[in-house]
């Protein structure tokens, strides 16, 4: 039987979740969880460090899944459904609950990309201090992470 083929391959994506984690411990923040996943909104990685909480790991993938779904960050995601919380709900209904859209998700792209080849999503410290180690991961892995304005 052939391999298969991912989007985005496991090297690189353990190389993200090491990375992350270790900005998250550098920088002396909360035991984080991190989740990559492919184009296909499959798990490629996934690690937590000690001491962070059972519901991280959903929280992380909802993130990353968020992202993926709707073909933006879930900082932008956030700030354009800031208004619309109605339909906010009726993503997560329709998404079986896996859609939260704070800041922490983020879609991957090689670097000059137009199209995203998966997403990591990070929880465990402030959301705005999770977004900050996706991307530091992400950029690790010789990637490019897709924000609201770049």
């Amino acid at each position: 039987m052939p391999a298969l083929i991912t989007t985005l391959p496991l090297a690189r994506a353990s190389t993200i979740v090491d990375e992350a984690l270790a900005k998250g411990e550098a920088e002396g923040m909360n035991p984080l969880t991190v989740v990559v996943l492919d184009a296909g909104g499959h798990i490629v990685a996934m690690k937590r460090a000690g001491g962070s909480g059972i519901l991280r790991t959903e929280v992380a993938f909802g993130k990353a899944y968020a992202a993926l779904g709707m073909g933006a960050s879930t900082r932008g995601l956030n700030l354009g459904l800031a208004d619309r919380p109605a339909f906010q709900g009726q993503l997560a209904a329709a998404s079986g609950g896996r859609f939260i859209a704070v800041p922490g998700g983020v879609l991957v792209r090689e670097q000059g990309g137009a199209v995203a080849i998966g997403s990591v999503g990070v929880s465990g410290d402030t959301s705005d201090r999770d977004e900050e180690c996706a991307v530091a991961g992400i950029r690790a892995a010789g990637l490019e992470a897709m924000l609201p304005g770049g």
